[in-house]
């Protein structure tokens, strides 16, 4: 049998500040959720979501003999998830600018389940962090961590939702378990709901990926189709309005430290980065998830949507990428960004027309960055160059 209070112990010594403990079991009002929120669409492209949904709702179906569900959470709150100042154009989410959670939180969750079986002869288990079809934040809240928040997030009374989770599955019982976590501590605050840029919160706990900046950003090429309100990688938008998160403390485990401040860079220091810089600077965190071209494009979405909203056609905007904008006798980075997005477009259509064979047998991701490198290349040495101008002769 296992014991409550050593695995509490070994988790404040892998450096976690929540533990929780529950039994495996099947989560019947959570999968009819699920499943109603699957047949309305709102998973828009996360098709993923659409697999599992039966191991998704019952922890006993993704380990055999599965007994006891061990939930840790780790704080993550830094001064970037206090929000950006108005105007800035580069955001990344809080978590991105950290050493990979994915890795960090494994490693942890790994060492506590080598001392349990070291104390529990026969014991089984596996690790989880936030791949695998599990609804871990219902077994958060089954775990006594949380309540599930309007933004559909977890929210923990002392670290609000900046927190990161992690689960071990056991095979065996445990002496002593949480309670479930009882009610809402939301009151009547509509803040996360009110301050999404795109509406995708479109009812408490409800979310349309389809509209969810984190989703643009993340899990699929960017889209001009919403407005990225200056996100380049995910979004908090909704979790830096909460009052929870706003009285919460700053993490305490130094292994989610930042390992870059975003808030110091712009658009510009952003396209100058080259692959070689990027993977110096910032190849241990998730950023490396969509790499360097991706978070390039994705510049360029912020820029062409800060631009007035008439589009010119494909060759003006290639135009204004590799030459003066007309009327301005300084480089103009928005025109240059627009162009550059556009234009590779324009090419990865035109090749896929023609071609069509490689196109089909890769992602867009991979066929836009080789379609695009040249048109880059020539954008940022515009960067570098309007950089290098004196103050003077810079765009209002």
């Amino acid at each position: 049998m296992l014991d409550y209070q050593h695995i509490k112990k070994l988790a404040a010594d892998a450096g976690f500040d929540l533990c929780g403990l529950t039994p495996c079991g099947h989560m019947a009002q959570n999968e009819a959720w699920l499943r109603a929120w699957l047949g309305k669409g709102y998973q828009s492209s996360l098709t993923y979501m659409e697999r599992n949904v039966e191991k998704r709702a019952d922890p006993r179906k993704l380990v055999e003999g599965a007994r006891t569900a061990v939930v840790c959470a780790v704080s993550y709150k830094s001064r970037i998830g206090e929000g950006y100042p108005p105007g800035h154009r580069t955001k990344i989410a809080s978590y991105a600018c950290t050493a990979d959670y994915h890795t960090t939180i494994k490693g942890m969750l790994n060492g506590m389940l080598e001392h349990l079986k070291a104390a529990v002869p026969g014991l089984g288990g596996r690790a989880f962090v936030d791949t695998a079809p599990l609804l871990e934040k219902q077994l958060a809240v089954e775990a006594g961590l949380g309540w599930i928040g309007r933004q559909s997030l977890l929210v923990t009374p002392r670290h609000g939702t900046y927190v990161l989770l992690g689960e071990l599955l056991l095979t065996d019982e445990a002496d002593a378990y949480d309670a479930p976590f009882e009610g809402s501590r939301c009151g009547r605050c509509r803040n996360c709901i009110e301050s999404c840029p795109t509406g995708a919160i479109i009812a408490p706990k409800v979310i349309d990926t389809g509209r969810c900046i984190s989703c643009h950003t993340i899990e699929r090429e960017p889209s001009g189709g919403i407005d990225l309100d200056g996100w380049i990688f995910g979004c908090d938008r909704c979790q830096s309005c909460c009052p929870h998160n706003q009285k919460a403390p700053m993490h305490a485990n130094r292994a989610f430290d930042p390992v870059f401040d975003p808030l110091t860079m712009d658009a510009a220091a952003w396209m100058v980065l080259d692959e070689t810089e990027f993977e110096a600077r910032m190849g241990a965190t998730p950023l490396t998830r969509s790499g360097l071209a991706a978070n390039d494009i994705a510049c360029c979405v912020v820029a062409t949507l800060s631009a007035p909203t008439a589009t010119p056609s494909i060759a003006c905007r290639i135009q204004a990428a590799l030459g003066l904008p007309e009327n301005r006798p300084a480089f103009d980075v928005n025109a240059a960004c627009s162009g550059f997005i556009y234009a590779a477009a324009a090419a990865h259509g035109l090749l896929s027309t023609l071609g069509g064979s490689l196109a089909a047998r890769h992602s867009p991701a991979w066929w836009t960055r080789l379609t695009a490198r040249p048109v880059y290349c020539l954008a940022t040495a515009r960067v570098r160059l309007f950089l290098s101008w004196p103050k003077m002769h810079r765009s209002p």
